[in-house]
C-alpha cells in the first residue's frame, strides 16, 4: 500500500513506525477512556512482524505532515471460514471527520478480498461511537463472541 487520500499518506508499516504507531493507539484509547496494554491486547502493534507480515496480514500507518496520525491492519484468524479480523484502525483528531475512516475501510477489504480471503472479523468497544457507526454502515452484522477485555461488540461481513 502506497496512496493518497487528501493529503494524507497511507503506507506499509516500517520498523521505525513501531514507536509512532503504537503513541497513535495509545492516545487514541486514552482519549475514550480505554487502556493501552502492551503486554495483552495491544502487544500485535509492537511486534507487527510477528502478528501481521508473518502471518499473512498488513500494517498500514497513514501520515499527515511526516507525522503518523493513524494505523489500520488485518491478519489472518481461526475464528469463521478462511477469514481475517481488521485490528488496530485508529485515527488520531486531525484525520477525522473527512472520510478517511471509510476509505481505508474500503481499501482494507479490497486487500482483504484480492488475498482470496471470504470473511472478516472485527472487535470494538460501544465508547467508540463512530467506529461503531462506520462498520454498521457498511454492512457489517453483529455476532458473539467477543474475545479482547475492552470490547464489547464483534461484527462480521463476508466477501
Amino acid at each position: 500500500m502506497n496512496q493518497y487520500y487528501q493529503d494524507f499518506l497511507i503506507r506499509n508499516w516500517q520498523a521505525e513506525n513501531r514507536h509512532q504507531a503504537a503513541a497513535v493507539i495509545s492516545s487514541v484509547l486514552s482519549e475514550y477512556g480505554l487502556s493501552w496494554e502492551p503486554e495483552g491486547a495491544d502487544q500485535d502493534v509492537l511486534e507487527v512482524e510477528k502478528y501481521y507480515l508473518n502471518t499473512g496480514g498488513e500494517f498500514w500507518v497513514i501520515e499527515h505532515k511526516n507525522q503518523v496520525v493513524g494505523t489500520s491492519a488485518y491478519y489472518p484468524i481461526h475464528r469463521g471460514q478462511n477469514a481475517v479480523e481488521i485490528r488496530k484502525m485508529y485515527l488520531l483528531p486531525i484525520a477525522r471527520g473527512c472520510g478517511l475512516g471509510k476509505y481505508l475501510l474500503q481499501q482494507l477489504e479490497l486487500a482483504i478480498a484480492k488475498r482470496g480471503f471470504e470473511q472478516i472479523w472485527i472487535e470494538t468497544a460501544s465508547v467508540l461511537t463512530a467506529a461503531v457507526k462506520l462498520y454498521e454502515n457498511n454492512g457489517y452484522i453483529p455476532a458473539t463472541g467477543v474475545e479482547t477485555k475492552r470490547c464489547d461488540r464483534i461484527y462480521m461481513k463476508s466477501l
